[in-house]
């Protein structure tokens, strides 16, 4: 795409992972030279032209594309994303020097014009929403991890391109086939009859399409400076809806009928099961005490207004989400 008189070269890290996949996937289709590095091979095996395999713990190594390449854009995505580890915060180092070699780069490639740095909502507890965006609690390794990222963008001195920094919220789609994304095993667990709801558990969420957080991100890269220049975001759909409400949809698509409701006690020792399973070892449990919170806290304040105003409607409705959704896993044999 020519943005002015230029045409953009962008520079997406983390481009296999879930989000990664989609944004390639993409800007692929677009004018743009596009580069892709990760330290997986692509997922989609159509990203293989634009991929380098990198590690950005590996500053010379980072330094090097970013001087061959000379891009006048980075989406910076590579990240560890899980909750596993809750004892040694350097396991999360790829979110803390991984930031910090990024901004070093960036920093002295003149080339560089805008830069989108991806955080989390885990900056700050579930049901928690900030007062600035100075303002964090995180409960998690992950979430301190992704604190100490942004800290480092926002007391950077060096950036001299525009920045903004997006926290996405719960985010679903094709190409989430990862363990520790829980959206696709969520669909295969609903396709297979044995996904509970929890009774009572019918608050309005905050959940986010991945194509449409895609449309947000591109958006963000065409923005006039003023309204992204060292700004925080929060990425998801508009469109509020329970849990309950949801998983009915995919149900009924799936299976001609509504999925099965417990009594929250029973839900409460499914939980406390899946709690042992982690003692025992088990990383992803397929349920927790953990998911059960998640599950019951209210996230339908988001602050998404700002980003509103820089993206207007959105492309998909929920429906739309899910209907591309399961024609993505029945593609790849998942369901």
């Amino acid at each position: 795409m020519i943005v002015g008189s230029r045409m953009r070269r962008i520079l997406v890290t983390g481009g296999s992972g879930f989000i990664g996949t989609n944004l390639v996937d993409s800007l692929i289709r677009q004018e743009d030279e596009i580069l892709s590095v990760d330290i997986r091979e692509p997922q989609n095996s159509n990203h293989n032209e634009v991929f380098a395999m990198l590690d950005i713990l590996d500053r010379p190594a980072l330094a090097s594309v970013f001087k061959n390449f000379e891009p006048t854009d980075v989406v910076h995505l590579a990240a560890r994303t899980d909750l596993h580890d809750e004892r040694d915060l350097q396991a999360y180092s790829v979110n803390t020097q991984g930031v910090e070699n990024i901004v070093h780069c960036i920093s002295r490639q003149s080339s560089v014009q805008r830069t989108i740095f991806t955080s989390t909502k885990l900056v700050c507890m579930t049901d928690y929403f900030p007062r600035s965006q100075e303002d964090y609690c995180p409960i998690t390794l992950y979430g301190r991890s992704k604190v100490i990222g942004e800290k480092l963008v926002k007391n950077s001195a060096s950036l001299r391109c525009d920045w903004c920094i997006v926290r996405p919220t719960s985010i679903w789609g094709p190409w989430s086939n990862f363990p520790h994304i829980p959206y696709s095993r969520f669909f295969r667990m609903i396709a297979s009859g044995l996904y509970l709801q929890p009774g009572g558990i019918n608050s309005a969420k905050t959940f986010g399409y991945v194509e449409n957080l895609i449309f947000q991100a591109e958006k963000l890269l065409l923005a006039p400076s003023s309204q992204i220049h060292r700004k925080v975001f929060y990425l998801s759909d508009y469109e509020m809806f329970s849990i309950k409400d949801w998983a009915d949809m995919i149900s009924l698509k799936l299976r001609n009928k509504p999925v099965r409701t417990i009594p929250r006690p029973v839900a409460q020792l499914l939980a406390w099961g899946g709690d042992l399973l982690k003692i025992c070892g088990m990383k992803e449990p397929p349920f927790s005490s953990f998911r059960l919170r998640n599950m019951q806290a209210d996230t339908a304040n988001v602050p998404l207004e700002p980003i509103k105003q820089i993206t207007g409607p959105l492309p998909y409705s929920l429906e739309q989400g899910v209907d591309r959704t399961i024609a993505w896993l029945r593609e790849h044999n998942l369901i």
